[in-house]
């Protein structure tokens, strides 16, 4: 079964049972789930959506863009995510590629991108939006009350959702794409990672076989890949307001009698100090990922959650999950004195090779089939270096390339640097991360040498204003360090990483 016939029939199991908590409480059943992706989906074939059709999704999570979501993978579709606040230029270059034929999209964001008072007000908040209304696509779907900005003639969901909840009259194929993931990428060569329905299907399998869920239990979480397993078991899907604090995050563990709760590190390290006692006894599973988690962080979840298992998930939007390990077995490793971030073993089908130069490679029934518009590979490059040790778990050695990691974004200075130099006024520029060794993440410094000395010093100011439109937003830096050169080594003269992060980790010039 595909992973949406799964949570269908989990559906059709326990129709009275709760399925979602939103962010503001409500409750959505499971029963009324399935009415309302089976309407949903109705009522996009009803109107045009053919098998194969490319979706931009461009709505918050909530239990109507949930449903929105699934019920085009129900119709045949693909849902393709692309952050419309990446920037006009990036985001155009990323539809080219992707060549959506439907858009969905927030009212509030069609609004935002197409009226000229509300575009003002978001380019001063530093938010530059395309116009999604222009976009080549056969039909729009918009989420929410009408609101001025919405293309003529767009389906409302609302609307959708009364139509027939006709059953459906095939399974879908399973190696049909069924999600496109931009991840990174400038604007002249973006980058998406495609799944399919088997692959979704079979990462999510492997989660479960390793963190039991069931009915009564409860998922607190924003994130997709936990949340799709917790339908499909018959468990309680707990959502966070979206600009909920970690305090509220916190508070909502103890209000839900949460079971299980997804966090980044540095998140996780937020909501411990928001809530400044123990977390609540209901919790018996506290997972860490997108990002190495430190021992501090392990000890601080360990020490308030002592009735629960701290687990830190090694995993990457091509392929989910690769290890997890325990927290007991991370720091024991760290204690130890041995070299590296413990990982974990593989999980069953997660097949490992280790290239020449120590680059982990892996494949798998999990794994996604591989990039948009690029030839597949029978082996995923990680980028990180690794080991194998005596009982068989990877250790991680470091990250290939200087990869940065900021909160659940992968940073690839490669992939924007030459971008940047290109800029007027810029002769080099480099990217370095700083790290946080209390919680983890990375603060990202943009080291810039200009080309004429005159204007270097306005230099860093421009390049705050223009970075939005040629970079990803999450690739955007914390500061911009402007040197008159950038320290090299070697006979090659190649930029010394590691003497720059020293150059620029006592504090920036400019901010």
């Amino acid at each position: 079964m595909s992973l949406v016939e799964k949570v269908l029939a989990q559906a059709s199991r326990t129709p009275s049972a709760v399925a979602m908590v939103a962010g503001d409480g409500a409750e959505l059943t499971y029963g009324e789930l399935r009415r309302r992706v089976l309407s949903v989906r109705h009522g996009l074939r009803e109107n045009g959506l053919r098998p194969g059709d490319g979706v931009l999704f461009s709505v918050r999570p909530s239990p109507e863009s949930l449903v929105l979501a699934i019920a085009v993978v129900a119709a045949g579709g693909c849902v393709i995510f692309a952050d419309p606040g990446a920037g006009p230029e990036l985001f155009t270059a990323r539809m080219r590629l992707a060549r959506p034929r439907w858009s969905a999209a927030e009212s509030v964001l069609y609004a935002a991108s197409r009226l000229a008072p509300v575009r003002a007000y978001a380019r001063r908040r530093g938010l530059l939006l395309p116009n999604l209304s222009a976009l080549d696509v056969a039909r729009h779907v918009y989420t929410g009350r009408w609101l001025p900005g919405v293309p003529p003639g767009a389906l409302a969901l609302h609307r959708l959702l009364t139509t027939s909840s006709a059953e459906p009259d095939a399974v879908t194929d399973p190696d049909a794409p069924a999600a496109v993931i931009f991840t990174s990428g400038t604007t002249a060569r973006p980058r998406a990672v495609v799944h399919t329905g088997a692959s979704l299907s079979a990462a999510l399998g492997l989660l479960r076989e390793r963190v039991p869920l069931g009915p009564g239990d409860v998922v607190h979480t924003d994130q997709l890949m936990l949340g799709l397993p917790t339908l499909a078991s018959g468990a309680r899907w707990s959502l966070p307001p979206l600009t909920g604090s970690a305090a509220v995050f916190a508070e909502h563990l103890r209000q839900r009698r949460a079971t299980h709760t997804y966090c980044v590190p540095v998140r996780l390290a937020e909501v411990l100090d928001a809530a400044g006692c123990p977390l609540p006894p209901s919790l018996r599973h506290i997972l860490l990922g997108s990002a190495p988690a430190p021992a501090g962080v392990l000890r601080r979840a360990v020490a308030a959650a002592p009735h629960a298992q701290v687990l830190s998930v090694y995993a990457m939007t091509e392929m989910l999950p690769v290890a997890i390990a325990t927290a007991a077995d991370k720091i024991a490793h760290a204690e130890g004195g041995d070299p590296g971030d413990l990982l974990g073993a593989p999980l069953p089908g997660v097949r490992v090779s280790l290239a020449a130069d120590g680059e982990l490679l892996l494949a798998g029934p999990n794994r996604s089939p591989g990039y948009l518009g690029e030839p597949p590979s029978p082996w995923l490059p990680t980028g990180d270096l690794a080991r194998l040790d005596a009982a068989g778990r990877l250790v991680l050695l470091g990250r290939k390339k200087d990869m940065l990691i900021r909160g659940s974004f992968n940073l690839y200075p490669g992939l924007y640097e030459p971008a940047l130099a290109a800029l007027p006024g810029v002769a080099e520029a480099v990217y370095v991360g700083v790290p946080d060794p209390e919680h983890g993440d990375e603060r990202v410094v943009l080291a810039v040498v200009a080309d004429d000395p005159a204007t270097a010093a306005a230099l860093p100011a421009r390049l705050r204003r223009e970075l939005p439109a040629i970079v990803d937003h999450d690739a955007l830096p914390d500061d911009i360090v402007l040197l008159s050169r950038l320290p090299r080594s070697g006979r090659g003269h190649k930029v010394d990483r590691a003497a720059l992060r020293d150059l620029v980790t006592p504090g920036p010039v400019h901010r």
